[in-house]
């Protein structure tokens, strides 16, 4: 057991020792087996056979004797004397430790009472002060507390400038005043989490619960999310800037899920998600510009399913899909802009499972499908502009069962070289899809038991054979002849 755990116990309980009796008997006991062991260990090296009997001894082996009579009474009075100072160094160990714990507290409600202040520039004493606080925390878990407390003032309740009321100069001062203290709280986790993890002031690993605020702006770039819980559940970003460009999360558990991007814009160009959990599910896209450009998925297991991408303009251009899961499924393109050009998936899963595609414009332009599995199975095509062109098909894509009933899906020039793209039981009952000029060059793409038009391109005029790898059926071969 380490000294960091000796003391969270003794902050829990209080500092508890064994008797010293049985510690001493103990001691003794330890002390007595260890000799033995030592003395039989060496009696077999020398390989001794006994001993030789002594009727009479002369005065030197007596004194020998009287020798190791003392030597065993001191070394007897060495023992408790090192086992009292071990309990001494503790209990003085613990004195200072709930010494230092006092101070804290102390601290502590003075910088709490400072954050409740009216006036704004006590406020922003009150967060430096905690900040310094938690760096100078004598335990992980009074850090934790801290940041906690500057967390929970964030999620305290927030009128952003758009609710403010027209022509009240009183209010927007206020609002301005607020929104200073705000920042200045998120620069200073930003400021932390770019420390090292070795840094005695990092803040990496610690949880930050993030629920339910409201960003207008804020800068959390190339802060390093290495473990620990980070919850924007339900968060509202409705205007300014956030800016979360260049940060790592590589293990943490980054709980997005119910989130609404409804103005402003949201950067996460160049993060890498490459360890733990990124959960998105249930997000609302409906007016921000968010920015996934040359983001990297490389280990984490992100997730937006069911996420409604209504209004908003989310780019995902450059981005890695390079391991892990990445799961859209049952999500809602209804409107908006989406782009996927030319994101890379070269590996993992990424799942447009049950999507829906109603509206807007979702871009796959030049977007490389190499060696990863991507399944839009069960999707449906109903509404607005899902575009293939120029993309590369070299892995695994399901579309079986997809339903593509109206709007328009492009795979113009579109290149299937390998892998195996599955169209298998999807129908084209309407709209436009069209194939012209994709190339067919290796790899297996297959169509068998799809029902409805044909879709535009994609059959071999009479006479021309087909690709190879590209499998039809009958009825369409039937209608081209």
């Amino acid at each position: 057991m380490g000294v960091p755990t000796l003391r969270r116990q003794a902050e829990r309980r209080g500092l508890r020792l064994w008797p010293v009796g049985r510690v001493l008997v103990l001691a003794f006991a330890a002390a007595v087996l260890v000799a033995a062991a030592v003395f039989y260990t060496g009696w077999d090296l020398l390989d001794a056979r006994g001993l030789k009997p002594e009727h009479r001894i002369d005065s030197k082996t007596l004194f020998d004797l009287v020798k190791l009579s003392f030597g065993v009474v001191a070394g007897a009075g060495a023992l408790v004397a090192l086992i009292v100072a071990y309990r001494r160094q503790r209990v003085d160990e613990d004195g200072a430790l709930r010494e230092a714990t006092r101070l804290h507290t102390e601290r502590f409600t003075t910088a709490v009472g400072q954050l409740g202040n009216e006036a704004a520039a006590v406020r922003l004493g009150g967060v430096h002060a905690l900040a310094g606080l938690a760096d100078d925390a004598p335990t992980r878990d009074l850090r934790q507390t801290c940041i906690d407390v500057l967390c929970a003032y964030l999620r305290l309740p927030y009128t952003a400038e758009t609710d403010l009321p027209a022509g009240d100069a009183e209010a927007r001062h206020a609002y301005l005043a607020l929104r200073e203290v705000r920042h200045t709280v998120v620069r200073l986790i930003r400021d932390h989490l770019r420390l090292k993890p070795e840094h005695p002031h990092s803040w990496q690993g610690h949880d930050f619960d993030l629920t339910g605020i409201t960003f207008d702006g804020g800068d959390l770039s190339y802060a390093q999310f290495s473990s620990g819980r980070v919850a924007f559940r339900g968060t509202v970003f409705s205007g300014g800037t956030v800016n979360f460009t260049g940060a790592r999360f590589s293990g943490a558990r980054v709980d997005f899920s119910g989130a609404q991007f409804s103005g402003g814009t949201v950067n996460f160009g160049r993060v890498r998600f490459s360890g733990g959990s990124v959960d998105f599910s249930e997000a609302e896209f409906s007016g921000a510009s968010v920015d996934f450009d040359m983001v990297e998925f490389s280990g984490a297991r992100v997730a937006f399913r069911a996420a409604r991408f209504s209004g908003a303009r989310v780019d995902f251009g450059l981005a890695g899909f390079s391991g892990g899961m990445v799961d859209f499924s049952e999500a809602r393109f209804s409107g908006g802009r989406v782009n996927f050009s030319p994101a890379e998936f070269s590996g993992g899963t990424v799942a447009f499972l049950a999507a829906r595609f109603s509206g807007g414009t979702v871009d796959f332009r030049a977007a490389s499908f190499s060696s990863s599995t991507v399944d839009f199975s069960r999707a449906r095509f109903s509404g607005g502009t899902v575009d293939f062109r120029a993309a590369s098909f070299s892995g695994t894509v399901d579309f079986r069962a997809a339903s593509f009933s109206s709007g328009t899906v492009d795979f113009r020039t579109a290149g299937f070289s390998s892998g195996t793209v599955d169209f298998s039981a999807a129908n084209f009952s309407s709209g436009s899809v069209d194939f012209s000029v994709a190339r067919f060059s290796g790899g297996t793409v297959n169509f068998s038991d799809t029902t409805g038009t044909q879709p535009l391109g994609l059959v071999p005029p009479g006479g021309t054979p087909m690709p190879t790898g590209l499998t039809l059926p009958p009825a369409w071969h039937a209608a081209n002849s």
